[in-house]
């Protein structure tokens, strides 16, 4: 069967991941809906783009006549809803983009996807899903043990995480009240291609591969999971396809790594596969903490694993390499996105 999907924050780093997906190993039809803001990029759909069954539309998921009017066009089956604010230090600096974006507009598209649903014949509205995408964020700070699982009470710390636990809740109650067919899912921190180079792995593989300062919060003990985007994406569409509406699904690479290793590591595979002098982790340089950084995350994935068949394919080690592999033949892609942002200090209170 040939499903339509619409994907919103589809020009992202995670969502591009989705449609390149969709489009190289399904026959499905895919919508790219994006408002091209500085972590949109369609040279990450370059690969896509040109296929028939994709269909770009920039836009704000914000402006629920804009929503609805691409609803009745498009005729989703599955909307993946993955656009979002997503950088806690910049949720630090401008809170109100964050809440307007990731709650106002989940909200809109709550609104405009339950309108357009309710007209929908019975076939097809017993197959249309709304899948939220979130974060392990929203759960808060662990310690030394244990894992998030998707029953851990909601403890964000961080205007971003607020956010997402935000729209989180307005999704539950739109099953819950409505009756509108939704999932959510929970992801770790995601790595791999076309990310923006904000986040700590391609900020510190650029840098390295620039001999550029490698800056590391604190003293580096903050742990995180790690998860290859690609493995990511491949598990949002089981969801889709399987998932039990209403549920949440948890999804981690179990790959735990304290910061400081995960630049190290990227230190030592730079200094094999670009040589270029000393070893690159002298370029290392700790910087004052972010504001209420969160020790660490731990995903519990064994739903996904137990109900929907999921592992990660990668590992960290393989799929760190297979990043910085990508990073290394794509220079004009990176580039060009270093001309928005060049790696500077944000969300310091100042």
């Amino acid at each position: 069967m040939q499903l339509r999907y619409l994907v919103t924050g589809g020009a992202g780093f995670i969502g591009s991941a989705v449609v390149r997906k969709i489009i190289a190993d399904t026959n499905h039809l895919v919508c790219v809906l994006d408002k091209l803001t500085y972590a949109g990029n369609l040279e990450s759909l370059a690969s896509v783009i040109a296929d028939p069954r994709l269909t770009f539309r920039q836009g704000d998921i914000c402006d629920g006549r804009a929503i609805s009017a691409l609803l009745a066009e498009f005729r989703p089956d599955h909307i993946l809803h993955l656009a979002a604010e997503s950088h806690v230090d910049r949720s630090i600096d401008g809170p109100a983009e964050f809440i307007k974006t990731n709650v106002v507009g989940t909200y809109t598209l709550l609104e405009t996807a339950r309108a357009y649903w309710s007209e929908l014949k019975a076939s097809a509205r017993e197959q249309f899903r709304f899948i939220h995408v979130s974060t392990d964020e929203v759960y808060g700070s662990l310690g030394a043990d244990g894992a998030f699982c998707e029953a851990t009470a909601y403890a964000p710390n961080s205007p971003y995480s607020a956010s997402k636990a935000g729209s989180n809740h307005l999704v539950r109650a739109w099953h819950h009240t409505f009756g509108l067919p939704t999932i959510v899912t929970n992801c770790s921190n995601n790595y791999g291609p076309c990310q923006f180079p904000e986040k700590l792995i391609p900020l510190t593989l650029l840098n390295a591969l620039e001999g550029k300062p490698l800056p590391v919060y604190g003293r580096g003990e903050n742990v995180r999971d790690w998860l290859f985007v690609e493995d990511h994406a491949e598990a949002l569409l089981l969801v889709a396809g399987r998932g039990k509406i209403g549920e949440t699904y948890n999804i981690g690479g179990r790959s735990e790594r304290r910061n400081i290793d995960v630049v190290h590591r990227i230190c030592d595979i730079m200094d094999e596969l670009a040589p270029n002098g000393p070893s690159r982790r002298a370029l290392v340089t700790f910087v004052t903490d972010r504001p209420g950084h969160d020790l660490r995350y731990a995903i519990d994935c064994s739903k996904m694993e137990r109900e929907l068949g999921w592992r990660p394919r990668e590992n960290f080690e393989s799929g760190l390499r297979k990043t910085i592999d990508w990073y290394l033949a794509n220079v004009p892609w990176w580039t060009a996105v270093r001309e928005k942002y060049r790696g500077e200090r944000l969300g310091l209170c100042a």
